[in-house]
C-alpha cells in the first residue's frame, strides 16, 4: 500500500502548498490577486469578447487561468477542487479536523446529496445572468474566495464573511458542503469532468467488496461498484485509493482509460497540475492585454504613447470615468485622437495612453484626468478622484 500512501501525501503537500501560496501572494506580494481567479474569467467572458472590455478590476489573466483550469479538468478531472483550491482545503481540513476532536460527521443520502448538487447550477445561471447584464461582479459580495483574497478591501461586504462562516461550520458536521452543493465554478468543471481523461480505476479480479472505498468517498460515490469511475463530481483526490486494503494498488488505482491494470504514478497527476496551470501563467505573462479599452479618433501612422499609473483606477466603473475626463470640453481639453489601454487594480492601475504628438502631449492629457471639470452643459463641477503616482510624471 506504499503507493496509495503516497498519493495521499503528495495530495497533501500540493493543498499545503497551494494554500501558501495564496496567503502569501495576497498578503505579502503586491498586485491584484483577483486576476488569479478562474472564476473571474467565466464572468468576464462576455464581456470582453462582445465589448473587449472586463467588469470590474479582472484582466485577461483570468481568462488564461480559466482555459488552463478547463484543461486540466479534461485531464485530470476535479483534481483541482480536491488540490488547489484552498476554499476547498480549508473546508476539507475543518472537516478532518473535527472528526479527530470526536465530532460525529452526518451522512448525507445519496439521493437527497443529488439533489442538493442542483443548487450550483441555480446559482450559476443567477450570477452569470445577472453579471453579463449589469457588467459588474454580483457574486464578490457574497464569494467565500474573495474573503480570503480581497484583503479586507472597501468592496467586501459582510455577506462574504458570513457565507465563508457558514462554509466553516458546515465543514464540521459534512464533507465540503460548498464545494459539493453550491459552487458555481463546480457547475462549469462537472460537464468537463465527466469526459475527463483520468479515472479512479477498480479491478473485480481483486476487490475484497470490503466497501471501504465508497465509505471515504467526500461526495459519495458508489466506487465499489464501478469498474471506471467517470462520475462527474469525482475529485480524484484519491481517498479511495488510500483506504483499499489490497497491496500494491491491484483493487484500485489511477490512471488512464482501458486497461484495469495500466496505473499512473501519484507524481505524475501533481506534474499535471503544475504544468497546465503553470502554462496558463506564462501565456497571461506573455499576452498582456488590456482589460479596459478605449478609443477616440484615428491615431496617425507617426503615434506617441506613455505608460503610468493612476491612483484609484480601481474598476472598469473608475476606468469608464477616466475617459469622461479624457473627453472633457473645457480649458483641458485634450485634442485629436486617444486610445486608452488600462488594467484596473485595487488602489492604482495602469495605463497606456497613445496621442497624436502634433495635437498634444503628456502633460495636457494627465492635467485633463487630474484637474477638476465644469460641465456647462449641467452647470456643475466634477472633481476627479484620479492621481498620477510619484515617479510617472
Amino acid at each position: 500500500m506504499q503507493r496509495h500512501g503516497t498519493a495521499i501525501r503528495t495530495r497533501r503537500a500540493i493543498q499545503f502548498a497551494a494554500l501558501l501560496l495564496v496567503i502569501v501572494g495576497v498578503f505579502l506580494l503586491p498586485g491584484n490577486p483577483e486576476r488569479w481567479c478562474p472564476f473571474g474569467g467565466l464572468e468576464t467572458v462576455y464581456a470582453y469578447f462582445s465589448e473587449g472590455n472586463m467588469p470590474c478590476s479582472l484582466g485577461v489573466s483570468n481568462l488564461f487561468i480559466f482555459a488552463a483550469l478547463l484543461a486540466m479538468t479534461l485531464l485530470l478531472r476535479r483534481a483541482f477542487c480536491s488540490h488547489l483550491c484552498p476554499v476547498g482545503t480549508i473546508s476539507e481540513w475543518v472537516h478532518r479536523l473535527a472528526r479527530k476532536l470526536g465530532l460525529r460527521p452526518r451522512v448525507v443520502p445519496r439521493r437527497l446529496d443529488r439533489s442538493l448538487g442542483v443548487l450550483k447550477y441555480i446559482l450559476l445561471a443567477v450570477i452569470l445572468y445577472f453579471t453579463y447584464r449589469t457588467g459588474e461582479l454580483i457574486f464578490r459580495g457574497f464569494d467565500p474566495f474573495y474573503a480570503l483574497i480581497g484583503r479586507h478591501g472597501e468592496d467586501i461586504t459582510v455577506w462574504a464573511y458570513v457565507v465563508s462562516g457558514a462554509i466553516l461550520i458546515g465543514s464540521v458536521f459534512v464533507m465540503i458542503p460548498f464545494c459539493r452543493w453550491l459552487c458555481p465554478l463546480a457547475a462549469i468543471l462537472q460537464p468537463f469532468s465527466r469526459i475527463g481523461l483520468a479515472r479512479i480505476k477498480r479491478d473485480a479480479r481483486y476487490c475484497t467488496d470490503c466497501g471501504l472505498c465508497a465509505r471515504v468517498c467526500p461526495v459519495g460515490l458508489a466506487v465499489d461498484r464501478a469498474r471506471d469511475v467517470t462520475a462527474a463530481d469525482c475529485l480524484a483526490c484519491m481517498e479511495c485509493t488510500a483506504a483499499c486494503p489490497v497491496k500494491d494498488e491491484a483493487a484500485i488505482g489511477w490512471g488512464p482509460p482501458g486497461a484495469a491494470g495500466r496505473r499512473w504514478s501519484p507524481a505524475l497527476l501533481a506534474a499535471g497540475l503544475v504544468i497546465v496551470l503553470g502554462a496558463g501563467v506564462v501565456a497571461s505573462s506573455a499576452f498582456p492585454s488590456p482589460s479596459y479599452l478605449y478609443e477616440r479618433g484615428v491615431l496617425p501612422d507617426e503615434s506617441a504613447a506613455f505608460e503610468c499609473e493612476v491612483h484609484d483606477l480601481t474598476c472598469r466603473g473608475r476606468a469608464t470615468l477616466l475617459t469622461f475626463f479624457l473627453d472633457r470640453d473645457d480649458l483641458f481639453a485634450v485634442p485629436g485622437p486617444l486610445r486608452l489601454e488600462a488594467w484596473p487594480a485595487p488602489g492604482a492601475g495602469r495605463v497606456k495612453i497613445s496621442h497624436d504628438p502634433q495635437q498634444t502631449d503628456r502633460r495636457a492629457i494627465e492635467d485633463a484626468i487630474t484637474e477638476p471639470y465644469y460641465d456647462m452643459a449641467t452647470d456643475r463641477w466634477h472633481l476627479s478622484p484620479f492621481a498620477m503616482l510619484a515617479g510617472n510624471r
